[in-house]
């Protein structure tokens, strides 16, 4: 028997515990660690399920794998997305029992994703360093795939749950899916060290096995603690800029409301006018109606703003829809300021939120949300300039998606100083959404070493600096508006090079060789 034969024997399937037994224990692991999405000092939660994860994957025939990788997938993300179903049931009027479905059917779609990946590193694993290697390659092409496919949801990546841990040192060299792969190396290498029930009494091969695989670790550990112990700005300071971030707090039920709309658009310009900073930033359809709209609620309204705004010194971000019955309709942000006007129209648009995908419209038409089908608005926007400061919109979800932003990075005379994210999360409730985005939003203040400040209906409101961390902060559900002062920067990390120019493509190309090189020994019997 070659050595090839003689590790795959090593590789039973385990006996001491039943299939349903194993699926259901790792998929208690899968929702137990999106703690740690939310309370980031939690970042070993994910660390330490993953390697339990990995320990029965290294007993494990693949179609087993494939079914303890998508329990685990499955209920990782319905424990960090049951808020979708606030949603489509208190503001959709999708009756619950529907609701919960699509929940769990949209979670269980995307652990396909997982589950083909443990089943890879099942099939292909030689036992030793090199196993660490493949299950890394094959965790990130399980999430670059649910990143990407179908316009990708990237919520509860990985490596969101590392924003506060070591490993965010390789946010600005790797970016999220990078962070993530990391973790999944680190765990596979931790988990050659336990012994294997299944495999009978521990013994001299399994010893063996644990040895070889102390080099992996080594160099995942070394990877790590470099990055940490030697941090690098790789930006500079460009200046600061005075801001106020405003926060609506508008009930997403009494978003148009006709009693409730004049108070909000009222509050909305009278803060926007009365604010003493460089930059004001409204949330996502702060002004809910379109412009023309507007002279029939609030004469005057759109022009009095256009002109507060042209003396010097002043400027502002405005979430309002946009567009005609013609061209389409926009969910955008106009600028107001001295010189040109300026909009910016979202090109990341959220399914079933924001469009209908293909063959879905019955979904949609089973709930009654407003604004549901936009115009997709172009890849390379300009930046917004405030004096010295070039500040780049994103509306929303569209945050999720790091290696669309760095297009933004191309052209350094053209890249942004700072991101300002609006955001109306009120679709969900006071629910664990709003400090899972408020820790996507740090993550790309530290991909990119960029300031980020979010302005939000419901929360969370904060500035957040180049380091990721939170200078100031609103208290959720609240009327407010928060004056912060933020510092530019100018410079690309290098993770803004290589993905405005690449995208995900050197992240996936490596992980497909990883894999190529795995499925190669194993034709090859070694």
């Amino acid at each position: 028997m070659n050595r090839g034969l003689r590790a795959r024997a090593l590789l039973a399937p385990s006996a001491p515990f039943s299939a349903p037994a194993e699926a259901a224990a790792m998929a208690v692991l899968g929702a137990l660690q999106t703690l740690a999405f939310v309370h980031t000092a939690a970042w070993l939660l994910p660390l330490a399920t993953l390697v339990l994860l990995v320990w029965r994957l290294d007993v494990a025939s693949p179609r087993r794998a494939a079914l303890l990788g998508w329990a685990y997938g499955t209920a990782w993300l319905c424990a960090g997305t049951w808020w979708l179903f606030i949603s489509m049931h208190t503001y959709g009027g999708l009756p619950a029992p529907l609701a919960v479905a699509a929940v769990f059917a949209l979670s269980a779609a995307l652990s396909l994703y997982l589950a083909a990946a443990c089943a890879a590193y099942a099939r292909w694993r030689r036992g030793g360093a090199f196993d660490a290697a493949l299950f890394a390659a094959a965790w990130l092409l399980a999430e670059l795939a649910r990143g990407v496919i179908f316009t990708g949801f990237p919520w509860l990546a990985a490596g969101y749950a590392l924003v506060d841990s070591p490993a965010a040192a390789l946010a600005p060299w790797t970016g999220v899916y990078g962070m993530g792969a990391v973790m999944a190396a680190l765990a596979a290498a931790l988990a050659a060290g336990i012994p294997a029930f299944g495999r009978g009494r521990v013994g001299p091969a399994q010893a063996r096995e644990s040895r070889a695989a102390w080099p992996a670790l080594a160099v995942t550990l070394v990877l790590v603690v470099a990055a940490w112990v030697a941090p690098r700005d790789f930006t500079r300071p460009a200046g600061t800029l005075g801001v106020a971030l405003l926060q609506t707090n508008v009930a997403q039920d009494e978003k148009f409301a006709a009693e409730r709309m004049p108070q909000t658009l009222a509050w909305v310009a009278q803060e926007l006018m009365a604010a003493r900073a460089d930059l004001v930033v409204a949330p996502e359809t702060a002004v809910p109606l379109l412009p023309e709209q507007l002279e029939d609620l609030a004469p005057g309204y759109w022009a009095a703003l256009q002109a507060h705004f042209q003396a010097p010194g002043r400027a502002a971000l405005l979430g309002v829809p946009l567009g005609d019955y013609e061209r389409g309709y926009t969910n955008s942000v106009v600028g107001f300021g001295v010189g040109p006007s300026y909009r910016y129209d979202k090109t990341h648009l959220v399914p079933f939120g924001e469009f209908i995908p293909t063959g879905f419209r019955w979904f949609t038409r089973m709930m009654n949300i407003p604004l549901g089908d936009f115009a997709r608005g172009v890849d390379y926007p300009p930046s917004f300039a405030v004096g010295a400061q070039r500040v780049a919109p994103n509306i929303c979800y569209e945050d999720l998606f790091g290696e669309e932003l760095a297009r933004r990075f191309v052209d350094p005379a053209l890249a942004p100083t700072v991101f300002a994210n609006v955001s109306n999360l009120g679709w969900f409730g006071d629910t664990v959404a709003l400090p899972q985005h408020l820790n996507i939003s740090r993550l790309r203040s530290l991909e990119f070493q960029r300031p980020m400040l979010r302005a939000t209906n419901t929360g969370a409101t904060a500035a957040i600096d180049h380091r990721g961390v939170v200078l100031a902060q609103l208290k959720p559900y609240t009327v407010g508006v928060l004056q912060v002062q933020v510092e530019g920067r100018a410079g690309n990390t290098p993770f803004a090079w290589w993905a405005g120019r690449f995208g995900l493509w050197p992240l996936l190309l490596a992980a497909l060789a990883v894999i190529g090189a795995a499925a190669a020994f194993r034709r090859a019997g070694a």
